[in-house]
């Protein structure tokens, strides 16, 4: 399709990544997968795009795309990379699986959000047409809703990142750990009603107090919920529980900390980011410390109860 900065030839197309877990439907015998940007250009039609796929076939039944052309790559931190394509794209992909929910009168849907910023209901019964969209977030490469949402059947519950701006400049592809983040600066945590996208509330990010190295307050980390509480996690290391009828921090733990472990081995709670805590048998477990992007590392696994 071309040459690089360096003449080194191009191919395409070449795709878009998966990012997450496949959603089953089993009564329609159908598999939901959210796609990420393409790495080169001619971008494809199924790239940031919620896709239908038959299970017994793998045949493609419809897909629904919601931002064409967008062509990105890791190279594209610093626009001038001989990697990085010609007019890249946001980098809107979709990082995690599609919802199959019910709303309250009954009607099945699936809800995905992007790193747009924008969360979108779609009806698997009509080809995924769109329902409703609401945005919850700016949007951006570590913006928008990241790892994964949650829903009770009454609301679905949308976490947000927006942590591209870092107080002392751009982000660049070298940094690894304790970026300049804002302290200030994105996160917030949505819900919206089921039937029709409204939001019934917003809880706002808590700015890093004291600011420190690596902190940001943007929440990556996939919701996690119990009834009637909803779980976020944020870079600046806290874990907060929220009361999923209005949005109030109900709890809320720092794990930006040194710890004694069960094992004895030295360990350290850092950035919430990634895979959501998990919870089972009267226990919440996280995981703390997620260096990547610039946030703080640390390699403890956190047991709470939750009486």
């Amino acid at each position: 399709t071309g040459v690089t900065k360096l003449g080194t030839a191009t191919y395409g197309p070449s795709g878009a990544g998966i990012w997450s877990a496949a959603t089953i439907d089993a009564k329609r015998g159908v598999l939901y997968v959210t796609t990420g940007d393409n790495y080169s250009h001619p971008a494809s039609k199924t790239s940031d795009a919620i896709v239908a796929l038959q299970i017994k076939t793998g045949k493609i039944l419809w897909s629904q795309q919601t931002l064409p052309d967008d062509v990105y790559n890791s190279a594209c931190a610093d626009k001038t990379a001989a990697n990085c394509p010609n007019d890249p794209g946001p980098d809107y992909d979709f990082g995690s699986s599609a919802l199959l929910v019910h709303t309250p009168e009954g009607k099945e849907m699936l809800v995905a959000g992007q790193k747009s910023g924008v969360v979108y209901a779609l009806d698997p019964a009509q080809k995924g047409k769109i329902l409703w969209q609401k945005r919850v977030g700016k949007g951006g490469v570590n913006g928008g809703v990241q790892w994964g949402m949650a829903s009770d059947g009454q609301k679905v519950y949308a976490a947000t990142g927006d942590s591209m701006k870092l107080a002392g400049g751009s982000r660049t592809a070298s940094v690894l750990g304790n970026a300049d983040y804002d302290p200030t600066a994105g996160g917030g945590l949505t819900a919206l009603r089921l039937g029709d996208g409204s939001q019934a509330w917003f809880a706002p990010p808590q700015a890093c107090s004291p600011p420190k190295p690596g902190c940001s307050p943007a929440q990556e980390m996939a919701v996690t919920m119990i009834p009637g509480v909803v779980f976020s996690g944020s870079l600046d290391g806290h874990m907060r529980a929220f009361d999923a009828e209005d949005g109030k921090v109900l709890w809320d733990f720092d794990t930006v900390r040194d710890f004694s472990t069960v094992n004895g081995v030295p360990a350290k709670g850092g950035s919430l980011d990634g895979a959501g805590p998990v919870i089972s048998g009267g226990m919440i477990f996280i995981n703390s410390g997620y260096p990547r992007n610039g946030g703080m590392a640390g390699n403890v696994l956190l047991a709470f109860g939750t009486e």
